[in-house]
């Protein structure tokens, strides 16, 4: 499923696609991705559902204007304007990753009204961030100077680490495609020097007033956010639901597609 629109959102180039009919599903990737971890799953559903992707600002094939924040805040806000945009009341949402803080964020801060969260691997509460995030945080001007073969080959190792699996050869290229070049190579390290923590804290307090139907995977073998992390996250959360899903890391999407593809379909079927 490609992305064939853009949306103009504060000086931003958001980039999106749509298809299919039916309830409205709309999926939020996370860092350092972007929809094309979701794109699959998407075109699965578009059959009986009216699906939306999009890439974050500063991600994929959005905008990655120096000057513009890219923190979790900006894209909660630019998620509800994208719900506006699109007409949609009350989609269910399908989040990864930074992604899931995004679409909590924006239900719970900027309002946008939502039938069900679909959490996959989120960033959610404290902690967060591997020790590679962290140092990144530490040293983001340095990094953004390496030589382009130095960085591609450091993004490369950081990408397939998320996979408790290896991932295949034209995946990884294609993860690790949009970081790249004069524009990406800043934009990766800048995404996470922009990276606010206190917005988990804020996050955290906010959890016991959601008033929806949650469901929420984790990968048991998840060396970024850990599945200890994953249940504190649960437990929070009013009538969430958790499922572990065995042998499967951060990345789900590739590590796990047969259980992830069931455990969704049968969450959006069993709602509509």
């Amino acid at each position: 499923m490609e992305l064939t629109e853009t949306f103009e959102w504060e000086g931003r180039r958001i980039a999106w696609g749509r298809a299919g009919s039916g309830p409205a599903v709309v999926f939020c990737h996370g860092t350092p991705w972007s929809s094309r971890v979701w794109a699959p799953y998407a075109e699965a559903l578009a059959e009986r559902y009216a699906v939306h992707l999009w890439d974050l600002p500063g991600y994929g094939r959005s905008s990655k204007r120096p000057d513009h924040p890219v923190h979790a805040g900006v894209h909660a806000r630019a998620l509800t304007a994208l719900l506006d945009h699109w007409g949609l009341d009350r989609p269910h949402v399908v989040a990864h990753d930074l992604g899931g803080l995004v679409a909590l964020r924006a239900h719970l801060v900027e309002g946008a009204a939502c039938s069900s969260l679909f959490l996959v691997d989120v960033v959610a509460v404290p902690p967060s961030g591997s020790p590679f995030f962290r140092f990144v945080q530490d040293h983001p001007r340095v990094l953004g100077e390496l030589p382009a073969y130095v960085h591609e080959a450091i993004v490369r190792a950081y990408v397939a680490g998320a996979s408790h699996r290896d991932l295949a050869p034209e995946v990884l290229d294609a993860l690790v495609e949009p970081w790249t070049g004069a524009e990406g190579q800043p934009a990766f390290y800048r995404q996470i020097e922009d990276y606010d923590l206190a917005l988990l804290d804020e996050n955290e307090r906010a959890l016991p007033d959601l008033d929806l139907p949650v469901r929420i995977l984790w990968g048991t073998e998840d060396t970024w956010i850990p599945l200890e992390t994953g249940r504190r996250f649960a437990a929070l959360v009013p009538r969430a639901v958790l499922t572990e899903v065995p042998e499967a890391g951060h990345l789900v999407q590739y590590d796990a597609p047969v259980a992830l593809a069931t455990a969704l379909g049968g969450w959006l079927d069993d709602l509509t």
